[in-house]
């Protein structure tokens, strides 16, 4: 009788008459004693749970087996803290090490969740996306295309292997050159509707309403170096043009082996979060010949690869050069939140309040978004319709540039100021 009540529960999503997130959601509802339950948990999410958003639902599912620190937690009680409110009591899914809540939340804002094992906090507080309407599937909108797994070993890195993917959005015709974007950490995105980052969805919504040009992405994941050295930090927060080179001279000619690519800056964007997010500042500022659109979130403009010792500079100066040195010709996006990171390498939070007001003094086309949240991608992914959006807003394919010019209403605006809000400053 179990077996076939999990069938009934899971036939829609294999028959793909429902989103598996909203099929989860569904299942949910019913309680935590739903047979199969935690199988579909592990099957949708992961074993150790995770988040799922449906419209104003909001599922939390954790393990709750880890303490503080690291060690191994047996919980007899469980709660979940959103929005910084008291804890409300999780449900023990049964035949599971999991729990569970499903709450009615608002959409269009982030919300910041904190779990709790018999009182005591469990690992750190994260926040989750109220996603908007077109993060969501739309009837009738045609679905793009992603390839399987490409490696490339780079010569640019010394044998450095990566892992990257290529997405043809609807209407991409591969004989015809299209707009490109780039996105780093891209290994995070490919699980479509069940990353935070919802890009395919939104770009095939998008698409459909005319907001953007039929594009192909590109989707990188950070490369190992021969002895399994992680190269991420090297590769994105290093002030050089070592990856501009790495992307168009290994990277894209294999992508365009499948799907021509516009050579135009105009027609390219890149995007990252993080060490993603200088990163793609990074390609942008040393090629804005190849790079014109800059999506930025939660960027760490720090000094991670600040060497003095070998005369390198590190993503902390960028407030800087953008004041000192010569314009470029960029459009860009940036968010973060005020609970970003603050560690030896800086100031998250202050370093991008300083870089939007860098940008503002000398005039570019950029829109500066600051909410709550921590280091997460939960302000990137609710933005995400709005930002690619505007970043792509009066393409025009029969162009090849555009001087892109701070917008008027922005040039009226004052800069940013901070007030200190979490403790007395006096």
């Amino acid at each position: 009788m179990k077996k076939l009540s999990l069938l009934l529960l899971i036939a829609p999503l294999l028959f793909g008459q429902t989103h598996p997130l909203e099929q989860l959601i569904t299942a949910a509802r019913q309680g935590p004693a739903t047979p199969g339950f935690a199988d579909l948990v592990t099957k949708t999410l992961s074993p150790h749970g995770g988040t799922a958003v449906w419209g104003q639902d909001y599922l939390f599912v954790s393990d709750l087996t880890v303490g503080p620190k690291n060690e191994p937690v047996t919980a007899s009680s469980a709660g979940v803290s959103i929005d910084m409110q008291p804890p409300i009591a999780m449900e023990k899914i049964p035949g599971s090490t999991l729990w569970m809540r499903l709450v009615k939340m608002r959409v269009g804002v982030t919300h910041a969740y904190q779990y709790f094992a018999d009182g005591k906090p469990v690992g750190n507080r994260t926040d989750l996306a109220g996603y908007n309407p077109d993060s969501y599937p739309h009837p009738g909108v045609p679905k793009g295309k992603l390839s399987d797994k490409q490696t490339i070993v780079s010569k640019i890195y010394d044998g450095m292997k990566a892992d990257y993917w290529y997405y043809a959005a609807p209407g991409v015709d591969p004989n015809v050159p299209a707009p490109l974007m780039v996105w780093q950490d891209g290994q995070g995105i490919i699980a479509g509707d069940l990353a935070k980052l919802r890009l395919f969805t939104v770009t095939e919504n998008l698409v459909a309403q005319k907001l953007i040009p039929p594009m192909v992405h590109v989707l990188i994941a950070p490369g190992f170096s021969p002895d399994g050295k992680a190269l991420r930090s090297i590769e994105y927060d290093t002030v050089s043009d070592r990856y501009d080179r790495f992307l168009l001279e290994e990277v894209l000619p294999e992508v365009e082996k499948v799907y021509k690519l516009r050579a135009d800056g105009y027609s390219r964007g890149i995007a990252g979060e993080s060490s993603g997010g200088i990163c793609s500042l990074n390609a942008a500022w040393f090629m804005p010949e190849k790079f014109t659109r800059v999506h930025s979130t939660i960027g760490s403009y720090a000094s991670i690869q600040w060497h003095p010792e070998d005369k390198l500079d590190g993503g902390n100066l960028y407030p800087f050069m953008v004041r000192k040195l010569p314009k470029r010709n960029i459009r860009i996006w940036i968010s973060d939140g005020a609970d970003d990171l603050e560690n030896n390498h800086g100031s998250w939070p202050l370093q991008n309040i300083e870089l939007a007001n860098s940008l503002k003094m000398r005039e570019y086309d950029f829109h500066f978004r600051f909410g709550l949240a921590t280091h997460d991608s939960a302000q990137a992914a609710l933005d995400l319709p709005e930002s690619l959006a505007w970043l792509w807003r009066g393409y025009d394919s029969a162009k090849t540039s555009e001087e892109f010019t701070i917008d008027a209403a922005e040039k009226d605006k004052p800069y940013y100021r901070v007030t200190i809000t979490n403790r007395d400053s006096w």
